[in-house]
Order: C-alpha cells, then structure tokens, then sequence
C-alpha cells in the first residue's frame, strides 16, 4: 500500500439523481486524521472525434444548463450495462446523438478528467468513416443540433477558444482534438 492512500471505512449514496450519484467516504488519512469526503460518483463515458468520409468532424450544438448557455462539442455518453465493449458504446453514442454511423473506432486514450471531485473515466474514441443513416434518438433531457465542420477549423476553435465566438470550451472535445493532434497531426503517423 502506497503510504499517501487514504483507508475507506465506510462508503453511502448522499444523494442520487438520472447520471451520476453523489457518494461520501469515511476515510483515515495517512496521519491517522478522521474525516470524509464526498465525490460525484458516475459510470464511464466515451467520447468520439468522428471523421466523415470527406475529412470533416460530426459535432454538436448542445445545451449545457451547468453553464447557461450552448456549447459545441463531440458525441459523448455513458457507458451502458448492455455494451459489449467500449467501441460499441463509442458507436452508439454517435449513433444516438448525431444519427451518423462509423465505419471503423479506434481507441485514441483514456483519461480521469476531474479526479480531485469525480470518479469517472472518459475513453476517447476516433471514429472513421461517418455517414448519417437517419434522426438522432436523443435522450429527454439533451437538446442537441448536429452538423459537420472541417477538423482545422474545429482545431483553431480549440485553440482559441476564449477569443472566438464560436470557440470550443467543452473540456471533452478539448482533450479529444488536443490528443488527437499529439497523436497525429502535421501529418504524423502515431508512434507504434
């Protein structure tokens, strides 16, 4: 055991709600100290940088209630009990949100995004290949516009997006374009 991990004694639901749970611990900390601490706890999520076959990106226009206002971003959602792996959930996700399907995924990385207050872990996925094959089947709660843009724009939207109007400040899409871009732009291949 590393001598910064903190004991679990003890571990409830404080409050549930449709996505996520809110949990407190009872913890011993490695001085001994007795406290608790409380965390959102939810269920994976994947995330898709989806290509159409011309070169261009699926996002969405979705509103985010957290923030008051729209905000664009790349298909995402919860890993569902019934998803035989995570490249079927990355599939169905795009599916739900955009009404577009993927003819290859790739797993691009995964990561803990805010693991100071959540437990959850995002897989990001690149999808290939995308072409629309009917209407969104959006969830009651998500109000979602879908179109394409060209992925340098999506790019310099990310990059910039403090100063742009249509600036991109989603944290998912950030990470998803940003290790994209580590991983293969200026016309690199990934590393092996």
């Amino acid at each position: 055991m590393d001598d910064l991990a903190w004991e679990t004694t003890d571990s409830t639901i404080d409050y549930t709600c449709p996505g996520f749970d809110v949990r407190r611990d009872d913890v011993r900390l490695p001085d001994g100290t007795e406290t608790d601490f409380h965390y959102v706890d939810e269920p994976a999520a994947v995330v898709v940088l989806p290509f159409t076959p011309g070169g261009d990106v699926v996002v969405i226009d979705e509103w985010r209630q957290a923030v008051g206002r729209v905000n664009r971003g790349l298909p995402a959602g919860t890993v569902e009990a019934d998803d035989p792996a995570l490249a079927a959930a990355a599939r169905r996700e795009l599916r739900e949100e955009t009404g577009y399907e993927a003819d290859t995924t790739t797993h691009l990385f995964s990561a803990e995004p805010t693991n100071g207050i959540a437990n959850s872990v995002h897989h990001y996925f690149v999808a290939r290949d995308c072409v629309p094959v009917g209407e969104p089947d959006l969830d009651f709660n998500e109000s979602i516009r879908v179109s394409t843009t060209g992925y340098d724009d999506l790019l310099a939207a990310v990059l910039d997006g403090e100063e742009r109007e249509d600036g991109v400040r989603d944290g998912r899409t950030v990470a998803a374009v940003t290790g994209y871009e580590l991983r293969h732009g200026a016309g690199r291949e990934p590393s092996p």
